[in-house]
C-alpha cells in the first residue's frame, strides 16, 4: 500500500492479522500506523495469540512443503473495493513463509519417561482453532506404529469434533477408537462443587456431574467411533466416587477404565491399553463426519450447534449469514467449520456446566481461512488474544537460594 498500491487493496478490508506468543487483551483491538504518512496508512486491526494463526493451522494440515507453500498462498490477506480477493501469493509471500517453516514441519521426536517415542508437532489450541497436531506426525507414526494416539484439544465438544470433522476430513484418516478422558473432579465440578472442595468425597456431585461425561460418550459416538473412557486418578479419588462414574458409563452402553499412570507409569494403565487395542482390531469404526461438505456453511453450523452442543438454535445476524452467503459464491461453500467457543461449557457460557439443553450460539464473527481449508466461527465472547488473568502465572516464577528456577508448574 505505501508503496503505490498497485494491487488495488481496500485498506478497510484487510483480513491479515499480526499474532504473537503471548497473552495481552491491549491488543485485542488497535489502530496502527499513526504518526505520519512514512508509517502507513492507520487503519483499525488486532493481534491473535500465535495458536489461533492460519499459519499454525495450515502448519498442522499441510501433507508437505509442497502443499505447505501452496496453503501459504491460498491465504486471502485483503480485498480490493469491488469484493475480489488479495492472496498470500499476490503479494509474493508464500514463497519466504514456506522456506522459515521448512525445519517447522519437521515433527519433533521425543520420548516417554519410559523411552517410547512420541511426536510433539504443532499447537493450534481447540477452543479457538482446530486442536489437533499436525498431519505430517501423525501419518508418520502410522508409518512407524502398530497403533498410533492422537490427542485432540480440551473437550470432546470442541478437539474430539475438529479432529473428526476437519482433519480427518482433510487427511483421510479414519479413527479405529476414541479414548474420553475424564476425571473424578470434573464430574464433581459438574455436579456444582466449589473448585476449591472438589478434594473432599462427594458422591452425590459426581453423579450429578455425570451427565457432563455421558454428553461426550454420545457425541463421540455419533461419529461412528467406539468409545472407552479413561478415569484419569487423582489421589484424592474415593472407590465409591470411582465406582459412580464406571456405573455411570457402563449404563450408556460404554465402558469406564481407572488409570493410574500419572503415578504409576505404564502398568497403571495397561488395562486401557488392552482394551483400546483389542477395539482397534475388532474392526468396529464404522466412522463418518458429521455433515456433508456440499452442506452450506450456515447449516453445518446449525449442525454441530443443535447435534454437538444441544443448543436449540444459532444466532447470527444478516450481515454474518450474508457474509457465508458470498463465501459460498466464491467457491468456498465446501469448507467444514471450525467453531471458536468457551472449552467450559457445551454452550457459549463458560458458568454453565453440566449437559445444558435448548441454549442459544451467538455468533458474534466469521473468518475465512482460506489457506488453512475451513471458516472461523467466533462464538459468545470467545477471544483469539486472550488476557492475563488477576493472578498471572509470572508472579509465581522466580529463582531460589539455590540459583534454580522454581514456580514454573
Amino acid at each position: 500500500i505505501y508503496w503505490g498500491n498497485e494491487l488495488e487493496i481496500d485498506e478497510r478490508r484487510i483480513t491479515w492479522r499480526r499474532v504473537m506468543d503471548m497473552n495481552d487483551r491491549a491488543l485485542r483491538d488497535m489502530v496502527i500506523s499513526l504518526g505520519g504518512v512514512s508509517n502507513g496508512f492507520a487503519r483499525q486491526t488486532g493481534f491473535d495469540i500465535t495458536v489461533a494463526s492460519e499459519v499454525m493451522a495450515i502448519l498442522c494440515l499441510a501433507a508437505d512443503l509442497a502443499d505447505l507453500e501452496r496453503r501459504l498462498g491460498d491465504i486471502v490477506v485483503a480485498y480490493r473495493r469491488d469484493k475480489s480477493p488479495i492472496h498470500c501469493r499476490d503479494i509474493g509471500a508464500e514463497g519466504a513463509m514456506a522456506v522459515l517453516l521448512k525445519d517447522a514441519m519437521q515433527p519433533n521426536l521425543v520420548q516417554t519417561l519410559e523411552n517410547n517415542p512420541a511426536f510433539v508437532h504443532g499447537g493450534p489450541f481447540a477452543n479457538i482453532a482446530h486442536g489437533c497436531n499436525s498431519v505430517v506426525a501423525t501419518q508418520t507414526a502410522l508409518g512407524l506404529a502398530d497403533y498410533v494416539v492422537t490427542e485432540a484439544g480440551f473437550g470432546a465438544d470442541l478437539g474430539a469434533e475438529k479432529f473428526f470433522n476437519i482433519k480427518c476430513r482433510k487427511a483421510g484418516l479414519t479413527p479405529s477408537v476414541a479414548v474420553i478422558v475424564a476425571t473424578v473432579r470434573a464430574m464433581k465440578m459438574n455436579g456444582g462443587v466449589a473448585k476449591a472442595d472438589l478434594g473432599a468425597e462427594n458422591v452425590e456431585a459426581v453423579q450429578k456431574g455425570c451427565p457432563n461425561l455421558g454428553r461426550h460418550i454420545e457425541n463421540v459416538k455419533s461419529f461412528g467411533v467406539p468409545v472407552v473412557v479413561a478415569i484419569n486418578h487423582f489421589h484424592s479419588d474415593t472407590d465409591a466416587e470411582v465406582t459412580a462414574v464406571k456405573d455411570y458409563v457402563a449404563s450408556l452402553g460404554a465402558e469406564a477404565i481407572l488409570c493410574r499412570h500419572w503415578a504409576e507409569g505404564s502398568k497403571g494403565v495397561t488395562d486401557l491399553a488392552t482394551r483400546v487395542a483389542e477395539l482397534a482390531d475388532g474392526d468396529h469404526s464404522q466412522f463418518a463426519p458429521l455433515y456433508s461438505d456440499d452442506m452450506p456453511l450456515f447449516e453445518k453450523i446449525q449442525t454441530i450447534a443443535r447435534r454437538i452442543y444441544r443448543a436449540e438454535d444459532v444466532l447470527a445476524d444478516a450481515k454474518i449469514r450474508n457474509q457465508l452467503k458470498e463465501w459460498e459464491a466464491a467457491g468456498y461453500g465446501a469448507l467444514p467449520v471450525c467453531m471458536a467457543k468457551t472449552q467450559y461449557s457445551f454452550s457459549t457460557d463458560p458458568g454453565l456446566r453440566g449437559a445444558p439443553v435448548n441454549h442459544s450460539v451467538p455468533i458474534r464473527e466469521v473468518r475465512l481461512s482460506a489457506g488453512a481449508g475451513f471458516i472461523v466461527v467466533i462464538c459468545g465472547e470467545i477471544m483469539t488474544m486472550p488476557g492475563l488473568p488477576r493472578k498471572p502465572a509470572a508472579q509465581s516464577i522466580r529463582f531460589n537460594e539455590s540459583g534454580l528456577i522454581e514456580g514454573l508448574f
